[in-house]
């Protein structure tokens, strides 16, 4: 028997080399039958017997004899090599599923009118897989394992994350005909300071925006202001002034128009990101190459 147990980093090659020597009773059978290299198998047996501290093969001729030692590790090491297949198999069957659930998550703009349409595609192609949609501002889900897939408009900078630029969303000036019927249609971006315009309220992406265009616009310039993203669009779409919007939102809201084309305005990249170690399944990988094709149009 082995003189002391194998270490916690015991190297299954080994048994599987044994395995294969003990069953074709050569090392030139066993070669042929597994397509190792023999040196290979001779090296794993001689690993094997130098951890175990007992000769394994005794060797006649063309051939090797099983030791007792050999006879008594076979019956563990067939265990071993049953044991490994399983997992190999139920490895392989979580690759390649057919059904199962990927969560993507992305900001509440995006969650809201940008993805839905994508999902309802994706789940006509792919019945089989469901969607869990998490609309988070926050960076952190992909890191911690709590979302597969994040849609997000700032490229993520973590090394453990594979990240691809999808393109550029435009940002324009836009309202609705309604209030454009009452207090008229701008025609240069000088005449916004005289509109009801819809911004931010802590957050002073907007205002340093518009500095660095060379428009001083103060927060007091607009009369409506609020940091909740659904909410700023919902009073754009309800005719409640001028907001600046994602180009693509305007298609979800009828009677919204575009304005001041002029008007350059920064637009904000798109990136798919997703974590190294679970593009390998096969449900994660699905979506992700569905989202990488159907965003770039629904964006552009």
């Amino acid at each position: 028997m082995p003189n002391a147990p194998l270490g916690p980093n015991f190297d299954w090659r080994l048994v599987r080399s044994f395995l294969a020597v003990l069953d074709a009773g050569s090392l030139t059978g066993a070669a042929r039958r597994s397509g190792a290299h023999q040196p290979t198998l001779s090296r794993h047996v001689a690993e094997l017997e130098a951890q175990l501290g007992l000769p394994l093969f005794e060797r006649t001729g063309r051939g090797v004899t099983p030791t007792a030692a050999a006879l008594a590790i076979a019956d563990a090491a067939r265990q071993m090599e049953a044991g490994a297949l399983t997992l190999s198999r139920s490895l392989a069957t979580a690759r390649n599923a057919e059904s199962g659930t990927v969560r993507i998550t992305t900001s509440e703009v995006a969650a809201t009118w940008l993805l839905p349409p994508l999902i309802a595609q994706l789940q006509a192609q792919e019945p089989g897989i469901a969607i869990e949609l998490v609309a988070s501002n926050q960076l952190t889900n992909l890191l911690r394992r709590e979302a597969d897939i994040a849609v997000r408009m700032v490229r993520p900078a973590q090394a453990s994350l594979v990240a691809r630029k999808l393109g550029d969303i435009p940002i324009v000036a836009a309202a609705h005909r309604d209030y454009l019927a009452r207090f008229g249609t701008p025609r240069r971006p000088e005449e916004l300071a005289d509109h009801r315009l819809i911004g931010f309220d802590r957050d002073e992406g907007i205002v340093k925006g518009f500095a660095q265009m060379g428009m001083p616009l103060t927060r007091e310039h607009f009369a409506l202001r609020t940091d909740a993203q659904i909410a700023y669009g919902q009073l754009v779409a309800a005719g409640a002034g001028i907001g600046f919007v994602a180009q693509y939102n305007l298609r979800h809201w009828p009677g919204v128009v575009a304005l001041l084309p002029q008007l350059a305005i920064p637009p904000l990249p798109c990136w798919l990101a997703v974590h190294r170690e679970i593009r390998a399944s096969r449900l994660v990988r699905r979506v992700y190459d569905f989202l990488a094709e159907a965003i770039p149009p629904a964006i552009a």
